[in-house]
């Protein structure tokens, strides 16, 4: 029997999930920014699900590095994408779970009775991050905008020293600790013993689970094909980060990269810098029968958590799955399949090996390990090493993917976790309808 309530609420359907290929950031999406293929991926899923777009009540929407002239990007997006302004939009982030906010969001409002259709997603171009100027030359240039003559423009700019008018990128460390997520995710590897050996073999999984899963065409249905300016001769058909080529042996040659003496983290047990969108639609399930439609699955719980960054950063996903298990009614041992952001190798070993370990559990101040996560089940199709990870797009893409795996393998359950910046982590038990 079908679980139509949970706790008095309407059950939240999955039932399309869309993205465009991921590309490493400098290459295929390189003349693209986050709202164009945002604006793709939504038109795209639009014509594909024939839904009357008069049907979306509201667009939940994600960027994690804001595109500094469209920051609301979810009413851009709407806009964009040719929808009736009417709908609805606000913007979500969550670091790199935010499509997974976007999605938990969307599926709130449709539980609560708020909402029966909602687009739920992220996008992000590393490509086009902004640039900043330092402080001093931003204070200059305002000083000079409100000048009436140009000795008075130019006097503003003559206290600056030349290392204030060097560009500033996009912060990449913790503001908190200083330190980068790559140097935390070393600091991870080494208080927990992760080896070389283990990441790279996580590593190898990924690219050739990931290489497998697009020769036998698991992703033709769930990622659309982009027609790339400006000639619009090129199509991006796959992601371009897979290495189906890659060898144990070719990976343990990489130099690292964050401590260059004594680190195991290498550009090649590490995710890239990645462009790419991803959306999901989701409705209340009378919603979906009575648009005729079959959901991929539903949604049966979800958790976040935090925890001390300058602890084990990355570490998150480890206290947000018992809780989610728990609101699900599950324990791990029911879960069949699992999907774990990828964000490094030595990441998703520490997770694992956090869950299935006493020490933590007692740290955690639970009575017992959350247990052992079958690693056959785990990843099936790959994950952010090969796949890439644009960090507002992942939690779509994970999702989807996941659903697809589950009637892939014909399994009915799957937990799908996410990392994200701050110490923060996510977890979701999906089930197939």
């Amino acid at each position: 029997m079908a679980r139509e309530q949970q706790n008095g609420h309407r059950r939240v359907a999955i039932v399309r999930g869309l993205r465009t290929p991921f590309a490493k950031a400098g290459t295929d999406f390189a003349r693209l920014t986050a709202l164009d293929l945002g604006r793709i991926v939504v038109q795209e899923l639009v014509q594909r699900s024939e839904i009357d777009p008069q049907e979306i009540d509201q667009v939940v929407f994600g960027q994690v590095i804001p595109t500094l002239t469209a920051p609301s990007i979810a009413r851009e997006v709407v806009i964009a994408a040719g929808l009736p302004r009417k709908i609805d939009a606000f913007t979500v982030s969550r670091a790199c779970a935010t499509s997974i906010q976007a999605m938990t969001t969307a599926a709130n409002a449709i539980a609560l009775g708020e909402a029966d259709v909602v687009l739920a997603g992220g996008t992000e171009s590393m490509s086009d991050a902004p640039i900043f100027t330092s402080r001093p030359l931003a204070q200059a240039l305002m000083a000079a905008s409100k000048a009436r003559d140009l000795p008075g423009k130019l006097k503003a700019f003559q206290a600056l020293k030349p290392g204030d008018l060097v560009p500033v990128p996009p912060a990449i460390a913790e503001h908190s600790t200083g330190m980068t997520m790559g140097e935390s995710a070393e600091k991870m590897a080494k208080e927990n013993g992760i080896s070389r050996a283990e990441q790279d073999q996580i590593a190898l999984a990924s690219h050739q689970n990931a290489a497998r899963a697009w020769k036998d065409g698991f992703f033709d249905s769930h990622v659309m094909h982009v027609v790339v300016p400006p000639r619009y001769e090129k199509v991006a058909d796959k992601d371009n980060i897979v290495r189906a080529d890659t060898s144990l042996e070719s990976l343990s040659q990489l130099k690292p990269v964050f401590d260059r003496k004594y680190g195991t983290i290498t550009a090649g047990n590490s995710s890239p810098l990645t462009d790419g969108a991803g959306v999901l639609l989701m409705m209340s399930e009378e919603k979906a029968k009575a648009l005729g439609l079959e959901p991929l699955g539903y949604l049966r719980s979800h958790a976040f958590a935090a925890t001390d960054p300058g602890d084990q950063l990355l570490q998150g996903p480890a206290y947000a799955v018992p809780v989610a298990l728990k609101r699900a009614g599950l324990t791990l041992a029911d879960i069949d399949l699992v999907e774990m952001h990828e964000a490094f190798a030595a990441q998703v070993a520490s997770n694992l090996q956090a869950l299935a370990s006493k020490e933590f559990a007692k740290k955690a101040g639970w009575s017992a390990p959350v247990g052992e996560v079958d690693r056959t089940r785990l990843n099936l199709s790959g994950g952010s090493l090969s796949l890439g990870h644009p960090f507002g797009a992942t939690g779509a893409r994970i999702v989807t993917q996941a659903l697809h795996e589950l009637k892939r393998q014909n399994k009915n359950t799957v937990l799908c976790t996410v990392c994200a910046a701050g110490g923060l982590g996510a977890a979701v038990v999906l089930e197939r309808a």
